[in-house]
């Protein structure tokens, strides 16, 4: 009988490391603990660990970078009495145009990482960082890369092509697509894994679509990196690229003060001068017009990524709604669907302040769905399907 395999999940960002722990086997798959690392590089940190809805730590201390992070996770993981990992599995934002499909990290992989590193400069940084730390801590201990561009390689060549000369295409200048663990998770929660024509819409400080086919990809609004596409907490989406050439000629920027702008400074931060956050922003907007804009022009930018994701499947048997704003703001979806009646997505105002997942009326032509997302399990799922047998490993 196969041995039940304990994972760890990380899913490392600039300041953060969140962690999940789970057994998979022949019995099934369950969650044993979950947490996070918080403000790394800050003054004061802080480090949380629970079961279920029960704390197990919850503390404050330095961390200094992501290798103490990580440390004071394995510490904590160690303390709380869980075994040590028989794999490790990474979110992975970006491989660049080598690495599209998931993968047991080794030497080349660890070096096409770093020679990626501008596909997904925000992210790859940090991802790079905790797999040299569970090296460091657990060298024998085998990793898995899960990346999140591997859910959109059956995107077709007309939408992955980029207006560009053709040379840069086989430099890898292309769209790849983002928040694919999120999009196959929820594609394997929907019936039939999403067949017909379904919109993904995952909305959180990091904003995307997919349109899927009978739950193949087709399209997507990100593109090269997770900067373009929709409005977003502080990134700032599609722009038009005159815009930078503006900044740069007029403004004197350089490519660190675009970065900055573009990735930190934009999106709802931007217009409402205050905050990145949509709770703050929900919070504030009958006091506060730039408040209200910000919200205003989120909504509308999903509106028209949900009218083009209809154009390129013919059509839209569902729109579901997952992330952080997706799954907990009703008055977001509220004012990305109530507009779209034409177009055959009638939200039910009562449904969509509840608990269930079906938030259209009875007669909606497109079925609109509220469904959490877990990309923690999709790590998971992928890291024992590819960990080594024992036999393999020794």
């Amino acid at each position: 009988m196969a041995a039940i395999r304990h994972i760890l999940c990380l899913n490392s960002g600039s300041s953060s490391i969140k962690f999940a722990v789970f057994a998979l086997g022949p019995a099934g798959e369950e969650k044993l603990a979950e947490g996070a690392a918080e403000r790394i590089g800050q003054s004061i940190g802080r480090l949380w660990l629970q079961r279920g809805q029960d704390p197990i730590t919850d503390r404050q201390l330095v961390l200094s970078h992501h290798q103490n992070a990580l440390e004071a996770v394995f510490a904590a993981l160690t303390e709380a009495r869980y075994a040590t990992p028989d794999g490790v599995g990474h979110r992975i934002v970006s491989g660049g145009p080598r690495h599209q499909a998931h993968c047991l990290v080794d030497t080349q992989v660890l070096g096409d990482l770093r020679a990626s590193l501008r596909f997904a400069p925000l992210h790859l940084p940090a991802e790079i960082a905790a797999i040299e730390a569970v090296q460091a801590v657990w060298p024998g201990i085998p990793q898995v890369a899960c990346f999140d561009t591997a859910f959109h390689q059956s995107i077709p060549e007309v939408a992955a092509r980029l207006p560009l000369p053709r040379n840069l295409w086989h430099e890898g200048v292309r769209k790849y697509g983002f928040h694919g663990l999120s999009y196959e998770y929820i594609v394997s929660r929907l019936p039939n894994h999403a067949a017909g024509k379904t919109i993904i819409a995952h909305l959180g400080n990091g904003a995307s679509m997919a349109a899927v086919h009978n739950g193949q990809c087709r399209d997507t609004t990100m593109g090269l990196t997770p900067t373009g596409g929709l409005v977003m907490g502080t990134r700032s989406g599609d722009l038009d690229p005159g815009v930078l050439l503006y900044l740069m000629e007029e403004k004197g920027y350089n490519a660190a003060q675009l970065e900055r702008l573009l990735n930190h400074l934009s999106g709802l931060l931007g217009i409402s001068a205050c905050s990145g956050d949509m709770q703050t922003l929900l919070g504030l907007r009958n006091d506060d017009a730039h408040a209200a804009q910000a919200i205003e022009m989120f909504a509308y930018s999903a509106r028209k990524a949900i009218g083009g994701l209809m154009a390129v499947l013919g059509g839209l048997d569902r729109l579901v709604f997952t992330g952080g704003i997706g799954e907990h703001a009703a008055a977001i979806r509220w004012a990305i669907c109530r507009p779209l009646r034409g177009l055959g997505l009638e939200i039910d105002p009562i449904a969509n302040e509840g608990p269930e997942p079906c938030i259209s009326v009875a007669h909606s032509p497109v079925e609109i769905l509220v469904v959490p997302t877990n990309e923690d399990l999709m790590i998971a799922r992928h890291c024992h399907r590819l960990l080594p047998t024992r036999e393999q490993h020794r």
